[in-house]
């Protein structure tokens, strides 16, 4: 019983923790940047019809990043989507997509995406949370990114690069429509898989 009654007479030690180092490569990304749609891209796939997949995209959309590279937690996102640029290939397809039936484009143009937190994952893995809003429907939704880097064009712009995409269920943002198959199950499914490839140039400092 002695052993466990002993009471140490050696000092416990302090520990010491060190903030982690700033890379000063990240540091100087920060600042405001403005996406470019003519080298970004968002899109979707969808499963259509129990076999196959449908791929589409938005052409016009419009965003801002703000960068913090030394706490990636003060970043933050805002993007705005023209709901009426949906793009499949097909243009019936892009006609009833933009309908009623699914995103109602006349009396909802806009697919908005306001972050409320980033954070590093790790290495240049990023996730971005924020409120995505589909026909007045506004829910949360993360989005894993991966940073692919900054680079200067032949323009002089300063350049940084995201990619990244996320799983949602439409059918949470109102987006209901479907048509049953003689063979069994449904003609679109309520998962759809976004993907974003974003480019993005740096705002010049304010004098």
């Amino acid at each position: 019983m002695a052993l466990f009654n002993r009471k140490s007479t050696a000092a416990t030690p302090t520990a010491v923790i060190e903030a982690p180092a700033v890379d000063p490569a990240l540091a100087a990304l920060t600042g405001t940047y403005t996406i470019d749609p003519a080298h970004s891209s968002i899109g979707f796939t969808v499963r259509h019809a129990m076999v196959t997949n449908v791929r589409g995209s938005f052409g016009e959309h419009e965003g801002t990043l703000t960068l913090d590279g030394s706490d990636p937690a003060n970043s933050s996102a805002a993007i705005d989507v023209k709901i009426a640029s949906v793009d499949t290939g097909i243009g019936d397809r892009d006609g009833h997509l933009v309908s009623g039936d699914f995103f109602d484009a006349e009396k909802f143009p806009l697919m908005t995406y306001r972050s409320t937190r980033a954070e590093q994952l790790g290495g240049d893995a990023y996730r971005i949370t924020g409120d995505l809003t589909i026909k007045d429907v506004t829910r949360p939704l993360s989005i894993d990114l991966e940073f692919n880097g900054s680079a200067t064009d032949v323009y002089g712009n300063e350049r940084v690069g995201f990619e990244g995409s996320t799983d949602i269920l439409r059918s949470d943002w109102g987006l209901t429509w479907n048509a049953a198959l003689e063979t069994g199950g449904v003609m679109v499914s309520d998962k759809v898989k976004l993907t974003f490839d974003i480019s993005a140039i740096k705002a010049a400092p304010q004098a």
